[in-house]
């Protein structure tokens, strides 16, 4: 989203900056008008479009970033507190439309009183509503607001002034704007936009209103005063000092050449730069960015796919084969060759994943990691099971342990029912987080961020925590890990149909460094 965002400002800036610089001086105030409305909207659009063309015209660089990937369906321990778990960046958006939205509402209800409190007239076409004791002179869509105080001899002038604006719809034009600053409120491209269509707005209705007198007259009477302004940014308003300079200079420069405008096909290949920008680069300014979206998890179960989405936000996918037979996805299989450094990097800490797992389980890694392009351009992580090492997993010893997973009664936490596995659960987060030092990672040099940690030990039949294995980020980290694990209290062992049993148990934990 911010990346897209960023796009949008920019092509904003640059339809402006063409604007300012061929357009804006010329006299075809209409095609400039519908100029300033249809480049911001073009600008929300643009980088939406991916023209499949464009892209086959420069090499295409894959970019593959990895989900975390847990073994074991136990849920991740995370010492974390609330204010670390909102997102700061939505918050702040969300009171900017707040606040954009109030100061728009409380103005539609300001011009809503003046038209429910003050005189109206009905004319043909328009109301007129009489103001007292003012000398305001604006419109809004139909209505026509004059002050009493404005000499009878220039609300002529001034009526004639804003029915063009009334029939040519401006005050829509500048809605359109308000709508704009309230979702976009951060763009201050919005606002210079709806400063230059106002000030077109303005040389529309003085190029048809001086059609019926002399401009020399029409100038002199839009200088013979100066009035008060209404403070409303979707309103015409017929004298707006700020205005006034730029309309006289206006009326009194020389119809334009029809030749200048050529200038507008300027456009065309600004256009098609930006097309090309946006379908080509797609991929190297999503890996600036950081783009992420919902992880999808696919599950082949025998030639039917399911797919489900998660919370999480990752850059890529996950697929599972399932049933009698594993089954890869139909797509295109990345090699590690084709992955940059970022990418390998990624693929081995996943890799050392499996690796740390296997360790701390004392036996071969049971499965390899394979990377697909699949459905809408995502690729997706496929962990391979390697089914002769899961095997020899059948074929273990009877006294091995048993894992916590397919134990029939798990051990017992001192506290919990007995063979409460939820509670065990909770009660190993709770311990770990009551006794791991959270200022330790923040002084060992760490880079910011989620930290692994893989910890693996066993229950055994008398109830104590032995073979307490762990894998973490900085060696310190592990001691204080091994530590804390070591001092799980004594429980009451597991068991299954033939009796006490030893459990293994693997879990991996999530460290915040600051």
């Amino acid at each position: 989203m911010i990346n897209y965002i960023i796009q949008v400002i920019l092509f904003q800036i640059l339809f402006l900056t063409i604007y300012d610089f061929f357009l804006s001086k010329e006299t075809f105030f209409t095609k400039n008008r519908w100029y300033l409305l249809s480049t911001p909207m073009l600008s929300f659009l643009l980088p939406l479009i991916k023209i499949p063309t464009f892209q086959k015209a420069v090499p295409q660089e894959y970019i593959v970033y990895l989900p975390e990937i847990v073994l074991s369906p136990e849920a991740i321990i995370q010492k974390s507190t609330w204010y670390q778990s909102i997102n700061y960046i939505d918050v702040i958006f969300a009171i900017g439309v707040i606040f954009f939205t109030v100061v728009f509402l409380s103005k539609l209800i300001q011009i809503y009183k003046l038209i429910n409190s003050y005189k109206l007239i009905r004319k043909v076409g328009y109301t007129l509503v009489l103001i007292p004791n003012q000398s305001k002179a604006f419109s809004f869509f139909n209505y026509i607001f004059l002050g009493e105080e404005i000499p009878e001899n220039q609300k002529e002038q001034i009526i004639a002034h804003e029915l063009v604006h009334s029939t040519q719809k401006h005050s829509l034009d500048l809605l359109l704007f308000e709508f704009l600053k309230i979702v976009m409120w951060f763009n201050p491209m919005i606002f210079i936009y709806q400063k230059r269509i106002t000030l077109v707005h303005e040389y529309i209705s003085d190029e048809v209103a001086t059609k019926n007198e002399p401009k020399e007259n029409y100038i002199n009477k839009l200088l013979s005063s100066f009035f008060q302004v209404e403070d409303i940014a979707f309103i015409n308003q017929f004298y707006k000092q700020t205005l006034i300079k730029k309309r006289i200079i206006m009326m009194k420069k020389k119809q334009s050449k029809k030749m200048n405008q050529l200038k507008y096909l300027v456009l065309i290949p600004v256009l098609t730069s930006m097309l090309f920008y946006t379908s080509c680069s797609e991929n190297d300014v999503n890996e600036v960015s950081g783009q992420k979206k919902l992880v999808k998890l696919y599950y082949n179960d025998n030639g039917k796919i399911n797919v489900n989405t998660g919370k999480k936000e990752t850059y890529f996918d996950s697929y599972l084969g399932i049933g009698e037979e594993f089954r890869l996805p139909q797509g295109e299989e990345l090699a590690f060759e084709d992955l940059n450094d970022g990418e390998k990097e990624e693929y081995l800490s996943k890799m050392n994943i499996l690796d740390s797992f296997a360790k701390a389980r004392n036996r071969e890694r049971i499965a390899s990691l394979k990377i697909f392009t699949y459905k809408d351009n995502r690729k997706v992580l496929v962990m391979v099971p390697d089914f002769s090492v899961m095997k020899k997993e059948r074929r273990s010893s009877k006294d091995s342990s048993v894992n916590i997973l397919k134990i029939e009664k798990a051990p017992t936490f001192p506290g919990c029912e007995e063979g409460d596995k939820n509670c065990l659960h909770k009660s190993i987060q709770q311990h770990f987080s009551e006794n791991f030092d959270a200022n330790l990672p923040n002084n060992l040099g760490l880079s910011s961020g989620k930290k692994r940690i893989f910890v693996g030990f066993k229950i055994d039949k008398n109830g104590d925590v032995i073979d307490v294995q762990a894998r973490a980020p900085h060696p310190e980290i592990k001691e204080e890990v091994l530590k804390i694990m070591n001092s799980l209290p004594k429980m009451i062992p597991g068991e299954n149909k033939d009796g006490k049993v030893v459990v293994s148990y693997n879990v991996p934990l999530t460290i915040m460094v600051n």
